[in-house]
């Protein structure tokens, strides 16, 4: 399986996050896309990124309805349960197996007037023919008559909705309950529903680029801005000034502490964003990732930057470099369960089959990772997974095999001083429900080891 982005590309030239104002005349060609993405997405087992730069139309809309449908979209995919469970109320049995499009239609309809605020005229009118038009005529009926029943109770029944259960996967609401317990696993699926803010990493002056780009400096260094905006015409784009990048996915690559003129091996380096900060920081820098494609990214997203790298395209399960490097990241692929914040499709995605796979290819890449740290070097092992098998188990079983590396714990002040997101064991583990009050964080984990 191919890893998801784990922080946005670093050139961060895509529409705006669905912050943009609603649009009220959105119409049913916006419509008619969303429900195309969404079954590509849930039909086809496509992310919601790769779905919507494929959509033939998308591009050509304005600017407003490209962001209602990538709003009512992400909505959609991150209320399913509760969705699902509304329609379920107002029908007298289950809709058949054939009818598929016709339940994504009345998701997406719900979506609208429940969450949205779309007014119910506009909503179901539109899903009504649009109904007509995906060749299900006969059910218009049924759809009109669902979606006006919940437009007048759907907000009240959603209120008395467990909101963060409902829209939480059964195995994956298991094994956060068992590995964070009760309190924390409501906490952090409740931060899933919350639209993620944009986050940047600066070159350098990060107060004065707060001030130009009205942004907050959080406590790890990062600039947050809660509306994105476009951002390719935000205040030094043009300039390289910043790259787009989660406050948790800026950390692992600072647990090195000054990297100026050594060299940092990068493994699963794609598309950048960690890369960016090593250079920026002075490093040499090998980047390492198995994906032509992903690379060149990568290459497109440091000349924006000004920042040089050298690249291999090779699988660092195999890879060897010339001689062994002071500093090792692994930016481990993974199930990416600690970016359904941003990609809200991944609990929909995914399975415990994944998680076990990914877990097998990061246990292979960990004994190569320990073969490439020079003695007395730095090796970081880091992960976007909520999962256990995807973090601490693989640092607890590479100790246990007897790997010629000892944990070097992290302090809270490499990481802002908070306390909170540094493990007993003295890892990082960062939650969604971290820093709630200023938006949350991705789910990370890293954990720092020292080559004996």
């Amino acid at each position: 399986m191919s890893r998801p982005s784990i922080s946005p590309a670093p050139s961060g030239d895509a529409d705006p996050p669905p912050t943009a104002e609603l649009p009220s005349d959105a119409g049913l060609p916006a419509r008619t896309a969303a429900l195309e993405i969404l079954q590509d997405v849930l039909r086809r087992d496509r992310s919601a990124d790769d779905a919507i730069d494929a959509h033939e139309t998308l591009s050509s809309m304005e600017l407003r309805d490209r962001s209602f449908v990538r709003l009512l979209l992400l909505t959609t995919l991150r209320r399913l349960g509760q969705l699902d469970a509304l329609i379920a109320h107002c029908l007298d049995r289950p809709l058949p197996a054939r009818a598929a499009t016709v339940h994504d239609i009345l998701r997406l309809g719900t979506c609208q007037t429940v969450f949205l605020g779309v007014a119910a005229h506009a909503a179901v009118d539109q899903m009504v023919t649009l109904t007509e038009q995906a060749g299900h005529a006969r059910l218009k009926g049924l759809v009109n008559a669902v979606l006006r029943r919940i437009a007048r109770e759907g907000t009240e029944l959603a209120a008395a909705q467990d909101a963060p259960r409902l829209n939480t996967p059964d195995w994956l609401w298991r094994v956060w309950s068992e590995t964070y317990g009760a309190d924390l696993c409501q906490a952090l699926a409740a931060a899933h529903l919350e639209e993620a803010p944009l986050d940047l990493t600066v070159r350098k002056d990060p107060d004065v680029w707060a001030e130009h780009l009205s942004a907050t400096l959080l406590p790890t260094g990062s600039l947050r801005r809660r509306r994105a905006g476009l951002v390719t015409a935000l205040a030094g784009y043009d300039e390289g000034a910043w790259w787009v990048q989660d406050a948790a996915a800026a950390l692992p690559a600072r647990l090195f502490g000054d990297v100026a003129g050594g060299t940092v091996i990068d493994l699963c380096a794609a598309p950048g964003g960690k890369t960016a900060q090593l250079a920026a920081a002075g490093a040499h820098v090998i980047a390492v990732d198995r994906s032509a494609a992903r690379l060149r990214r990568l290459d497109e997203n440091l000349t924006r930057l000004g920042l040089a790298a050298e690249r291999v395209c090779a699988d660092a399960a195999f890879w060897r470099p010339p001689a062994p490097a002071p500093f090792v990241l692994l930016d481990a692929p993974c199930t990416a369960t600690g970016t359904i914040r941003r990609h809200p499709e991944i609990q929909h995605r995914r399975t415990p089959a994944d998680t076990a796979r990914m877990a097998a290819l990061q246990s292979r890449l960990l004994v190569a990772a320990v073969e490439m740290t020079a003695p007395g070097g730095l090796l970081v092992f880091a992960t976007c997974s909520l999962q256990p098998e995807e973090g601490p188990e693989q640092i607890t079983a590479l100790l246990a095999a007897g790997a010629p590396v000892v944990r070097e714990p992290i302090r809270p002040e490499e990481v802002g001083g908070l306390g909170q997101i540094v493990t007993p064991e003295g890892d990082l583990r960062t939650l969604p429900c971290h820093l709630s009050a200023q938006g949350g964080l991705d789910g990370f984990y890293a954990a720092r080891l020292r080559r004996r």
